[in-house]
């Protein structure tokens, strides 16, 4: 029979470190995978109408004449695994890694040959265990088709492959519990209402929330809504059991924080989210070096009072901490308040006070980590040659190397020096330890919009908005993508929920210059020239030296035609542009109407003079 040539879906899976497994038992490994592929593989292919081209002892090869079956299929396998090897210890679990490649092959007797094979299988080989890597041909061709998130790892020189082929890892989250009986316990944490009578202090309140609810997603037993989620009900007088309806948890946990000096007092009531009953409440007055203790006892009288099992590796967990000291700890939480924030005065701010919280505690990691993020933006934003940001999320990656935000910190601080594949490398690890991690997905959008991936940046930007609900910026920035992609509708609902939001921060803080300037870029883009006009003004008399909004005003104005004008609010930040800030000028799609205007093109060429950057 001639062999026949066709486009078509290509997976390859095989099991990570194979030969171990078998070493410590042939006989249990052999019976185990058996047992995965009749209840699991086999169905999920034939559901996904795949077909089982070959099998070898640890591995397959199938083939889908859909990209979007090929990859849905990889998917549902993957989450399948991860569900049941959830109390299998570690060095017994069978974990795949699985390629895909949309590619040419040769299709002869039910076998296929050919480039495309030969590339998925060496895509498959630098998967991670329990992970799913895709080539930019297929992941092109999936688009937005499934509700994932994918993180870019650059050109990769694969062996006997004598092309790089760039590849796609996809972030899977973690898989949601599976519901074991119509009574499981579920729980909505809401913040912790701060008493302090100081404002300020919100931050404080926010922290133990956060904190708690964290706790409480390690007990297994436990189903636990996401802080974005319970954070909408911020600030607001509430039903419990409306909110408990809303949300369909089985409970609510509320509360109030009221911190005076080296004092807190911390109230906690635990309410049956179908009678409003109170189950549970407790009041603790205590010091402040007591904090950490007063969290792992909510916790763990939560678990007690729904007769839940903790294990003993989870009271482990919870009990652990990157810090015991609590002043630290409670400079952290200020630095942390201030990054959501998003206003530029705060970005030294930032670093001056995670500095301080490591000289406390040179160990605690998250301080690190935060501290490299704001060092990014003091170089990239306030456009001054500051040094450090690799190195301090280095130190934490050292420190804690499970820290999701400290692997954001680097590919965050790589990015800033062009080194856009090693920052991928960062920011996949960061995404494969926390899928729902804000730093990761707004660096890694950053990423794709520097080296023109306009639909990958989307999907981390609008990831990023949807984890932090009340940013403005990865919304704002959305906007610019939307528009590059020929996507009006995309674009302007962007830019009204960037205007929402920006809305609510203006409010609080009328001279936030960045989040006006976002402002400034909805309005333009919806078409609303005279109010942009009258916020413009506001803008530049309120905070006339922010160079991060002269910058987003000079994209507005530049969407808008009015070029000269863009160009007189970028020249007042060449003088100032370091390496980092250059680069972004020179490789920002919305700046694209202005390369050849004579005027830019004098700019760009004496800041790389200045700079020594001259070709």
């Amino acid at each position: 029979m001639d062999a026949k040539r066709r486009l078509t879906a290509i997976l390859a899976a095989d099991v990570a470190g194979y030969s171990r497994l078998m070493g410590v038992s042939e006989t249990a490994t052999l019976s185990t995978l058996k047992s995965h592929r009749q209840d699991l593989i086999d169905a999920k292919i034939t559901e996904h109408q795949g077909r089982i081209v070959k099998l070898t002892g640890d591995g397959m090869l199938v083939e889908f004449s859909s990209v979007v079956n090929a990859l849905a299929c990889a998917v549902d396998i993957q989450r399948g695994m991860a569900t049941r090897n959830t109390d299998v210890p570690a060095d017994r679990r069978i974990e795949f890694r699985i390629g895909l490649h949309l590619g040419d092959i040769l299709a002869e007797d039910g076998d296929i040959f050919g480039d495309g094979v030969n590339v998925a299988a060496r895509i498959e080989s630098i998967a991670q265990p329990g992970g799913i890597s895709l080539s930019a041909s297929a992941r092109d061709h999936v688009g937005n088709r499934l509700d994932l998130t994918y993180v870019d790892r650059g050109e990769q020189s694969l062996k006997n492959i004598d092309r790089p082929i760039r590849v796609y890892d996809v972030a899977l989250a973690k898989p949601a519990p599976a519901p074991e009986a119509k009574d499981r316990r579920t729980v909505a944490v809401l913040p912790f209402a701060n008493m302090s009578g100081d404002p300020e202090q919100e931050y404080f309140s926010d922290g133990i929330t956060e904190d708690i609810i964290t706790n409480l997603s390690k007990i297994s037993a436990l189903g636990v809504m996401a802080r974005n989620t319970s954070f909408q009900f911020k600030g607001r007088a509430v039903d419990v059991p409306q909110i408990a309806r809303q949300l369909k948890v089985s409970h609510v946990l509320e509360g109030s924080v009221r911190k005076a000096g080296g004092r807190v007092r911390i109230t906690a009531q635990l309410i049956d989210g179908a009678t409003g009953e109170h189950l549970w409440a407790e009041r603790y007055d205590r010091d402040l070096s007591d904090i950490f203790a007063v969290q792992d006892e909510i916790s763990e009288t939560i678990v007690a009072v729904l007769k839940l099992k903790l294990l003993p590796e989870e009271k482990a967990i919870i009990e652990a901490r990157s810090t015991t000291n609590p002043q630290t700890y409670k400079l952290y939480l200020m630095a942390r308040h201030y990054s959501v924030m998003g206003s530029q005065r705060h970005r030294p701010i930032i670093v001056r006070i995670c500095r301080r919280a490591v000289e406390l505690d040179p160990g605690y990691a998250p301080a690190w980590a935060l501290m490299s993020i704001g060092l990014s933006f003091e170089r990239m934003v306030d456009r001054t040659p500051v040094e450090g940001p690799v190195e301090t999320a280095t130190r934490a990656i050292a420190l804690d190397p499970n820290l999701a935000d400290a692997h954001a910190a680097l590919g965050r601080a790589l990015a800033g020096d062009g080194r856009y594949d090693e920052a991928m490398v960062a920011l996949t690890r960061a995404l494969q330890l926390d899928p729902d991690s804000y730093e990761a997905h707004a660096a890694a959008a950053r990423c794709a919009i520097a080296q023109g991936r306009n639909r990958e940046s989307l999907i981390h930007l609008e990831k990023a908005a949807t984890v932090q609900p009340t940013d403005y910026w990865a919304l704002g920035m959305s906007i610019f993508g939307y528009n590059h992609l020929g996507d009006a509708e995309g674009m302007q609902s962007a830019a009204r929920r960037t205007l929402d939001r920006v809305a609510v921060v203006i409010a609080a803080e009328p001279d936030h210059g960045n989040a006006l300037s976002f402002g400034i870029i909805a309005l333009v883009y919806l078409g609303e020239t005279a109010r942009a006009e009258e916020w413009i003004e506001r803008a530049l008399v309120m905070d006339p030296e922010n160079g991060n909004m002269l910058y987003n005003i000079a994209c507005a104005l530049t969407f808008a035609g009015q070029h000269d004008r863009a160009i007189d609010m970028l020249e007042q930040e060449f003088p100032l542009l370091q390496p980092e800030g250059l680069r972004w000028f020179k490789l920002d799609p919305d700046l694209d109407p202005l390369r050849d205007h004579p005027r830019f093109k004098a700019l760009i060429a004496e800041t790389e003079a200045r700079l020594g950057l001259a070709t």
